[in-house]
Parts: C-alpha cells; structure tokens; sequence
C-alpha cells in the first residue's frame, strides 16, 4: 500500500484446515509462516518493489488461534489450535465468569487463547520447559520467524484476546497465570500497536524492515475503517463476522452478552471497544459450496439470493461451532427451520446471506443498549460485504446507512495504516482514512417480520441445545 492509500500488489495463499476430531480445528504453524512469505513474495512482485522499498511492514492476524514453539530452533511443539477450536468447552463451564469479566472484559469460552494453552501445557510430552519456550498468538510467532527468533512481542489487542491479560491494569495477570497453570516466562512483551516492534530480517525481503503495526484482525479493520473515537463501529464479514464499537477511554461492561476489549485510538493505541462475535457467516456459504454443492463460487450467492423475491419460509441459523454473542452457547448447532418440498437452493443461499444481517441487528442492538451510544451508520468490510445484495438487505434490517469502502480489505489495510502511522508515511489516522473512498447503502425498509422470525428460530436452536 502507497501513502496515497491504493494498493500497489496483492499476494494470496489459502491454508489447510485440519480437523482431526469433530469440534476441533488446527493449522500448522509452518504452513502459516510458509504462506505469509509467500504471499508478502508475491505482493511485492505484483507492485515491482523490493525490499528497499518498503517503509515498514504491519501484521494483523486471527487473534486467539495459540501457537507454542521451541525458542531456540523456533520448531512448533504442536500444530496451532484454531479460534474456532471446541475442545476446552468443558472446561470453561468450570470457570468463574465474573472474575474472568472483571479482569479481561471476555466470558468463559473455549474461543479465547487461554484454555487452549493450558490444554497445550498439559499434553504436550515432554511437557515443555518454560525457559525454553514461547507462547503466542500468530502475530507473536510472525514476528519470532521474521526476526529469527530475537523478538517475542505482540501488542494490547492480541493480548486482551488470551483469557490472561487486565485490560484495567493493562499487564498479564497473575491471578490468570496461576488459574491456568501458564508460566509467564512463556509470554510475549505487549507494546502499542503502532510503534516499531522489532525488524525483519535481512534474508526474507532482501533488506532490513521495521515491523512497525500489530493488530489483530479486528481491531486492525476498525482502525482501518477509520473508526478511531467513541460512537464509530464496524462489521467485517469474512468467515465470522465480528462487529466493534470504538467506546475511547470508557470501559464498558456489558449486561448483555459482549465482549469489552481493546482496540486502537487515533495515535494507534490502546482504546476500549465493544465487540460482537458472530462464529459464522461467509463460513457458511462455503458450507453451501463445499458440503452440499449447492454453489459453485461463493459470489453466486448474490444472483441466487435477488432471483427470489424471499427466503421462502426457510430461516437458518448457522450455529456449526456454537453461537457467540450475545447468547454464548457453546453447545448450540447449525439449523434450518421452515423447509416446505417448495425450498430450493436459491431459497437456502438467501437464507444464509440474511442470517448474516439478522445476525449484525442482534450484536448491534446490544452495543446500544449497553454502550448508550445513538449511531446511525455501520462501516462494513471483508469479502461478503462485496455483495451488493446482502449489505442492501443489511440496511434494510437495521434501518440505517451501511458504509463500504472502495477496497473491502480493511484488516490488512488497517495494519498497513497502523506501520505507516509509526514511520511517517501518514502524519496522523485522519490522513491515513481520507486516502479510502466509500460507497454507501441507504435503508429502503424495515423487515420486522423477518427478524421475528430469525428470533424465533435462535430460541428453537438454543432450546434443541439444551435440551438432551
């Protein structure tokens, strides 16, 4: 990315998921090390640039997937355990909520970094030796592989992921550290996440760059979005969809099923936010391609859904891993009500695009109540919110204008903007925004008997959940 705010090139890999039981999802950390070079390779040839080009690089990256690794030959000890990962559920129903609030602004479930490594900790044989290993979510083991190892760094938005750090105190609890039996020798040095962190070797790019912005994805998009003071939110629709509400220096505790977490201010640190995790969105589109062939490519979805005038009764809720906020109910699963012999595909991938946006209602609705905060417009990125028909329909629903910018990447471009801010490149984040332009989506209508009926089916789905 140029200081003008374009792209210059665009590097792309896909990872492998590995599933090895059901509700659980990893990734090998060397295919994620592999892959970004890769794709950092292939951006640079796309834009004609070397390594002497690049004023910084900033990273952003899925935030509670765990990764563990030796510290001396930088070998992973186990493949990373994914965000999407099921397998502590048991044990979060252990866990003291109201401590876990107090301290980290999250709720007792498997999705966070914590249980995932005590899980790592307790299995792992030999089991590992705190002095010679490191512990961190994918940007910390980025920055060890760049640097070969001499920095083990992440920033207050990753760390406020792990179950483990006082979003108050803003430093790795030790009351957390002894609950989960995680030395803190293991833990990475948190710093702001715009500032230089450490640089990249030599060997990788062909020259010395400052690692100058961290952020995990999230938060990265809401910077990105130039959401940077109280009362701005977002969505970003990728595989989840994760909504953020910028709340500045105001901590908020939500009542009502959110998380409180931290993102980024306009100097690029450390600001609350109100977040909303939608486990499944794109994801499950893909389940419509990948699992049932009902699809092709997923940007069919847009023909299919405007080829019916609705959803045909059908209303699915795509709970495959749980449903996050504002319910959190780990043991919910994927389903469909209101089949008739009359359903077809399009059908089907309509209901899935609108799930997304009754989905964002729900979260949004909460962030008001909670937050106190009147807004009326919702900044939208990732790759579904290309469809021109789903961010119409998003409007329609919450009865507000859903903003989108040209370039729907806006986790990579918000890591970009926080290195830029750091070295230069942008004086401030009002400079580094007014370089995006925007397309906008004006509400057409309300669809209160739709969203009635997407209510109805989460309290069939939760109440199927429970009930066994």
């Amino acid at each position: 990315m140029d200081e003008g705010g374009r792209v210059r090139g665009r590097g792309y890999r896909e990872i492998t998921q590995h599933f090895p039981r059901p509700g659980w999802v990893e990734h090998d950390p060397e295919e994620l090390w592999t892959s970004t070079l890769a794709a950092a390779g292939a951006a640079l040839a796309a834009a004609r640039a070397g390594g002497r080009d690049l004023a910084a690089i900033g990273i952003t990256n899925q935030r509670e997937t765990t990764v563990l690794w030796d510290r001396t030959s930088g070998r992973p000890l186990h493949r990373a355990i994914v965000w999407q990962d099921r397998r502590t559920a048991e044990r979060c129903r252990e866990l003291d909520a109201a401590l876990l609030a107090e301290k980290t602004g999250l709720v007792p479930d498997p999705y966070f970094s914590a249980t995932k490594l005590e899980w790592l900790l307790a299995h792992l044989r030999p089991a590992p030796r705190p002095d010679a290993t490191a512990f961190g979510t994918v940007d910390s083991w980025l920055v060890s592989r760049l640097t070969k190892g001499r920095a083990h760094v992440t920033d207050p938005t990753n760390a406020s992921r792990t179950l483990l750090y006082d979003i108050g105190a803003r430093r790795w609890d030790p009351e957390l550290l002894a609950l989960f039996g995680v030395p803190e020798e293991i833990l990475p040095a948190v710093r702001p996440s715009s500032g230089v962190f450490a640089v990249a070797d030599a060997e990788w790019f062909g020259a010395e760059i400052p690692i100058a912005g961290i952020a995990g994805d999230q938060q990265a998009a809401l910077f990105g979005q130039g959401c940077v003071a109280a009362g701005t939110a977002k969505s970003t629709y990728g595989t989840g969809a994760f909504l953020l509400l910028n709340t500045g220096e105001r901590r908020v505790r939500s009542t009502r099923g959110l998380l409180t977490t931290l993102a980024c201010d306009a100097r690029g640190g450390p600001a609350y936010a109100l977040e909303g995790a939608i486990f499944i969105a794109g994801a499950a589109i893909q389940w419509l391609r990948d699992g049932l062939g009902l699809l092709r490519d997923a940007r069919e979805s847009e023909a299919l859904a405007r080829s019916v005038p609705d959803s045909g009764g059908a209303v699915f809720v795509p709970a495959f891993v749980g449903l996050g906020a504002p319910h959190w109910e780990s043991a919910a699963r994927g389903a469909i009500f209101g089949l008739t012999r009359g359903t077809t595909k399009a059908h089907l991938v309509r209901a899935a695009l609108e799930a997304m946006a009754f989905a964002t209602r729900e979260v949004l609705e909460a962030m008001r109540a909670d937050a106190g905060l009147a807004f009326d417009e919702l900044k939208v990125d990732g790759g579904a919110a290309a469809n021109d028909w789903l961010m119409q329909f998003q409007a329609d629903v919450l009865g507000a204008r859903v903003t989108r910018p040209e370039n729907v990447e806006s986790t990579s471009l918000g890591a970009a903007g926080l290195a830029g801010l750091a070295t230069g490149v942008w004086a401030s984040a009002e400079a580094f925004a007014a370089a995006r332009r925007f397309t906008t989506f004006r509400p057409a209508r309300t669809v209160e008997a739709e969203w009635d009926e997407w209510k109805r089916a989460v309290r069939g789905t939760i109440a199927w959940s429970r009930d066994r």
